[in-house]
């Protein structure tokens, strides 16, 4: 099946699935579907354990990218050839750019948000954050404390939105019957910069860089709900004014989607930007468990061995894979 009808198929099935889902909350699909029963992290489908594969994005400013998100960032480049590069840490994947010619990504249509990359201590996120301003002056965007984490978001060269963060110790986060309290109070970036910099960390690689979360632009939360929830198998952990948020095994965030800029869009266009979501799994049981979801679902998706690949409902290809 080629990707263009795994897209079609997929769009068709959300559809359906948010008829079911609408029907089961009431007209306005709003519902008082509760986040957690008792004030504890939701069970999501999908094991404790999964996390994020290399987001693949596109892009006619490789060089551009490269730099910015290695010596800005502190990703090193793990593979190179002439159509790709991929980035990482710790020999791990988490950005692979794509050289492509087509038009420039559109906010109005769905795509990608950000990128979240995640930071084990505070003075490689403040290396990382001056280090980033330095490289590409206009990037800096904007920051917030919420709550479950501290977050400064930047612009890479190509407009891609890039969040740099620090969770803080998940024993302190609050799940109510509404989810994980997430707040989004002010956050100096220079007094964060100046209370945890370490000089030697600006030179430094940091260490155990993450992909912490992706946040997608959508043009329809119930819809999005549908698919990466009641199919892929994440589970709703938050929600705010058009927004979503959705985990698995207990995380705050794997996965945001908004309608901020995007509502109503349908099909994505042949773009730059977002090209792959991947998520990776622990187990081969995982991906037998999901490719009957998918199958039960109506969703297209085809298996080659511990890898089933289908299309969100707006055509962002999603695959999903064992751990190595």
């Amino acid at each position: 099946m080629t990707t263009r009808q795994l897209r079609r198929a997929a769009t068709t099935t959300a559809a359906a699935a948010t008829l079911a889902l609408l029907a089961a909350c009431g007209e306005d699909g709003t519902g008082d579907r509760a986040v957690s029963a008792d004030g504890t992290p939701p069970t999501s489908a999908l094991a404790a354990g999964t996390h994020l594969g290399a987001v693949e994005i596109t892009t006619a400013d490789e060089p551009g990218l490269r730099r910015f998100y290695t010596r800005g960032v502190g990703l090193e480049v793990l593979e190179r050839t002439d159509e790709a590069t991929l980035l990482g840490s710790d020999g791990t994947g988490l950005l692979r750019l794509v050289v492509d010619d087509a038009p420039a990504d559109d906010p109005s249509e769905a795509g990608l948000y950000h990128s979240a990359f995640l930071y084990d201590e505070a003075s490689e996120l403040a290396a990382a954050l001056l280090r980033s301003s330095q490289v590409a002056g206009a990037a800096y965007q904007g920051s917030a404390d919420h709550t479950v984490s501290l977050a400064f978001y930047l612009g890479d060269p190509d407009g891609n939105g890039v969040e740099l963060y620090l969770d803080r110790p998940a024993e302190g986060w609050e799940w109510t019957e509404e989810g994980v309290t997430m707040g989004s109070a002010p956050l100096d970036p220079n007094a964060f910069i100046g209370e945890n910099l370490d000089e030697a960390d600006l030179t430094a690689t940091p260490d155990g860089v993450t992909l912490g979360h992706l946040h997608l632009r959508a043009g329809d939360l119930e819809v999005a709900r549908a698919f990466y929830e009641d199919a892929l198998g994440l589970a709703l952990t938050a929600r705010t004014d058009g927004a979503i948020f959705l985990s698995a095994g207990g995380y705050h965030h794997h996965l945001g989607v908004n309608t901020w800029t995007a509502a109503g869009a349908g099909d994505r266009p042949d773009s730059l930007g977002l090209r792959v979501v991947r998520l990776v799994v622990p187990d081969t049981g995982e991906v037998d468990a999901l490719a009957t979801r998918l199958e039960e679902a109506g969703v297209a998706a085809e298996r080659d061995g511990d890898t089933v690949t289908t299309t969100d409902p707006w055509g962002t290809t999603v695959v999903v894979t064992v751990q190595a």
